[in-house]
């Protein structure tokens, strides 16, 4: 079997695995020959670039597991249905996957609506799962033996912004724009009870759908109030239409703050730069090619040739999710359950993957990270500013 780029150590002593004999009889989505993971995501619409590079991600590492013969004899198989951000189709998709494809696991599942809509549905299957494509707390809250959170929450990012530029630059009405769903309440939550802990009034709110285009009717609400930090709950599209207007409408010197799900290359490039200046924590860093170090070059340069196109953060964690997957595979045996799989992502601690990124999970915690990294759009890039911010 092909050894890994990352490092890995797992914690003595917390299971006992089998190495030897073959899957356990009833096992879904498991046979002699292959393990069957679900994903439903955003292939189109407004998370696009988030679901297009995650799906490329988990491929590439499966891909080059499959190359040297698999895990354990068993190929990796990832069935990847379309949601385009919306909730019905994500359920229709979580449907499938679950009881037509039988799969021993969801793995990256995008869209913090969508993976509440089908949760209780796939844990009732018996169905893990794993480092889904968003920072909810309700990806590891409240805590269940099959929900597996990758990184740092959208409440946590949010909340550290809010204190950092209060605290050290002295922003004093601070106010909160955000899609009116299960993920921008994270930011509404975050900025009404960090402004609370500071003393201090959330100034104004203001709320959007997912597909919305026109901002002006709520930036000229928050100008009305005087703001001068705004925390966003928004993605990619609504991120960079919100700058842009914010500009226009002679807000410049506003600061604009959002979370992980706006961290992206699409964001930071926006032709003209029309976000330029706009800031956003994430749980981790976005790395790009020309100025990494030699190995995420090579991974960089392996992923175009796979994929005809530059790889952007969402690949980089899901390649990461992919690699943790492999190894807790590997730890749990021929006799492959989801128990001993359970068991052996348990047993992950300190976690160190080819990016920078740390991941430690236990018995009692399956939120992999609780890191929040401040960067901000310079030059088209993402510039990072702070390394670990709390609240």
């Amino acid at each position: 079997m092909k050894k890994l780029y990352t490092g890995i150590a797992f914690a003595a002593g917390a299971v006992a695995l089998t190495v030897t004999g073959t899957a356990m009889a009833g096992q879904r989505g498991v046979s002699d020959k292959e393990v069957v993971f679900g994903m439903h995501t955003a292939l189109s619409g407004p998370a696009s670039p988030w679901g297009v590079g995650a799906a490329a991600g988990i491929r590439m590492r499966f891909d080059e597991i499959n190359a040297d013969g698999g895990i354990h004899g068993r190929k990796l198989k990832i069935i990847i249905e379309d949601h385009g951000y919306q909730v019905p189709k994500a359920i229709q998709a979580a449907n499938k996957l679950i009881n037509r494809d039988n799969i021993f696991a969801m793995l990256g599942a995008l869209g913090t609506p969508m993976n509440n809509a089908a949760m209780k549905m796939q844990l009732a299957k018996k169905v893990p799962n794993l480092f889904p494509f968003t920072a909810a707390r309700s990806m590891h809250e409240p805590y269940h033996k099959l929900k597996f959170a990758l990184f740092s929450d959208y409440y946590d990012h949010n909340r550290a912004g809010i204190k950092y530029f209060v605290e050290k630059h002295g922003k004093k009405a601070v106010c909160a724009m955000y899609q009116d769903t299960d993920f921008g309440h994270e930011t509404r939550d975050a900025a009404r009870d960090q402004t609370k802990a500071m003393g201090m009034k959330l100034v104004a709110e203001a709320t959007h759908t997912p597909r919305d285009t026109d901002f002006t009717s709520q930036l000229g609400k928050m100008k009305k109030a005087g703001c001068d930090l705004i925390a966003l709950g928004t993605i990619i599209k609504d991120t960079i239409i919100i700058n842009a207007t914010a500009k226009k409408m002679g807000m410049a010197d506003v600061v604009f703050v959002g979370n992980t799900a706006s961290y992206d290359q699409f964001t930071a490039g926006a032709k003209g730069g029309i976000a330029g200046g706009y800031y956003a924590l994430s749980g981790f860093e976005y790395a790009y090619s020309d100025t990494s170090a030699d190995i995420i070059k090579a991974w960089a340069n392996r992923f175009k040739e796979m994929n005809g196109k530059e790889p952007n953060g969402a690949a980089q964690l899901a390649y990461s999710s992919a690699d943790m997957v492999v190894q807790a595979l590997d730890k749990a045996g021929k006799n492959l359950t989801t128990d001993s799989f359970i068991a052996a992502l348990e047993g992950i601690q300190g976690y160190r993957d080819i990016f920078g990124a740390e991941f430690s999970f236990s018995a009692t915690n399956h939120k992999g990270s609780d890191t929040s990294m401040l960067s901000q759009i310079v030059d088209g890039r993402w510039k990072l500013l702070e390394k670990n911010l709390g609240y």
